[in-house]
């Protein structure tokens, strides 16, 4: 059964190394929740917390309404799944399946009966008596959550358990963890660094920076409406081009990007004559032949100095004064632009917003 995660105003220093701090998160029952972050952001240390693995400085940590901050990793009820898989290899997939069962004294009977149940949920029961390394690394991960899962934990933690895989397995296994996810209605925390993963499985993602929440929020919202410029340039590509507020009412102001034109913009609390960034995805940028339409709000005159073709898609960097603004557009019988050709670049205004 599926259970609430509470972390209350964690902190975790290691020496005068401040490494979590001020952590304050609450994760519902049977929701998705992803730690995404830059590698020595405190992510990982976060979920060792949780898992028991480390202890909190100070601050406290509730599964459901119980405090677990001071009980041991193994009376938590937690499964874990770790980037390497740590199988055993002197043990079948069987018997390490069922390991926790074992270490827990479960009943005979019960044993095979959640053990066939948690093979068959990972689609791996015909694989039962082999052993780790006549396994694919995509086979051992799903040892590795079949292992995890098959004591029914209230939570289930994952430590970048996709890295290890090559691409296309990385994406079948996404697929599959989200679907074993809403099979159980369980509760998951999952540790990442790379976006695409946050984005497509979670219902939730947790940006942390240098040891601090920096916004949680669902992937839409994360991704059109980051709260600073940290978030908007590590979740997803964007263009961040400096600008000056020149007016500002209501939320909407004009502003002056990188000293060569005038744009309107949404803002996020800036008043007149503040400095910022002008955020805006590149797939929002359109791109047309150069015109005298460049003097218009949003818009500006620009030569292509690079054009790389991605297969479904085209990525443009135009040189606009002394700013590069990269634009997106999809090869579907769209103009398509060589190097060295002007241009004007335009978008609109609700696509563009200051932040700070």
């Amino acid at each position: 059964m599926s259970t609430s995660l509470e972390m209350k105003n964690i902190q975790k220093f290691y020496g005068p190394l401040h490494v979590v701090k001020d952590f304050d998160l609450h994760i519902q029952p049977g929701e998705f929740v992803t730690f995404l972050g830059p590698s020595g952001s405190g992510k990982t240390t976060a979920l060792k917390m949780i898992a028991g693995f480390e202890t909190p400085t100070s601050g406290d940590i509730f599964l459901g309404t119980r405090s677990i901050v001071d009980l041991p990793a193994y009376e938590r009820g937690i499964g874990m799944v770790f980037q390497n898989y740590a199988l055993f290899p002197h043990m079948t997939v069987a018997e390490n399946v069922a390991f926790p069962l074992t270490v827990r004294k479960t009943p005979r009977k019960d044993v095979e009966e959640k053990l066939a149940k948690a093979l068959q949920l990972v689609k791996m029961d015909q694989y039962s008596s082999r052993y780790p390394n006549q396994l694919s690394g995509g086979q051992q991960q799903r040892i590795a959550l079949a292992r995890a899962i098959v004591f029914n934990p209230s939570i289930l933690l994952m430590d970048e358990p996709l890295g290890a895989l090559d691409r296309n397995l990385r994406e079948h296994m996404k697929i599959e963890i989200m679907r074993i996810q809403k099979e159980l209605n369980m509760t998951v925390v999952f540790v990442t660094h790379d976006q695409d993963e946050a984005l497509t499985m979670s219902d939730r993602i947790a940006v942390i920076n240098e040891g601090r929440l920096v916004q949680v929020d669902d992937s839409k919202g994360l991704y059109s409406k980051p709260k600073n410029r940290f978030v908007a340039s590590f979740v997803g590509e964007s263009n961040m081009i400096p600008c000056r507020v020149d007016e500002a009412e209501n939320g909407a102001g004009k502003v002056t990007m990188a000293g060569i034109s005038t744009c309107s913009a949404q803002l996020t609390g800036q008043s007149q004559g503040d400095d910022g960034w002008l955020f805006v995805r590149p797939e929002h940028i359109d791109i047309t032949p150069v015109s005298t339409s460049s003097e218009a709000l949003n818009s500006v005159a620009g030569v292509i100095e690079n054009v790389l073709f991605l297969g479904e898609m085209t990525r443009y960097h135009i040189r606009c004064g002394d700013e590069t603004i990269i634009a997106k557009r999809q090869n579907r019988g769209q103009p398509h632009y060589t190097g060295g050709t002007s241009v004007t670049v335009s978008w609109k205004p609700e696509h563009c917003v200051m932040l700070n």
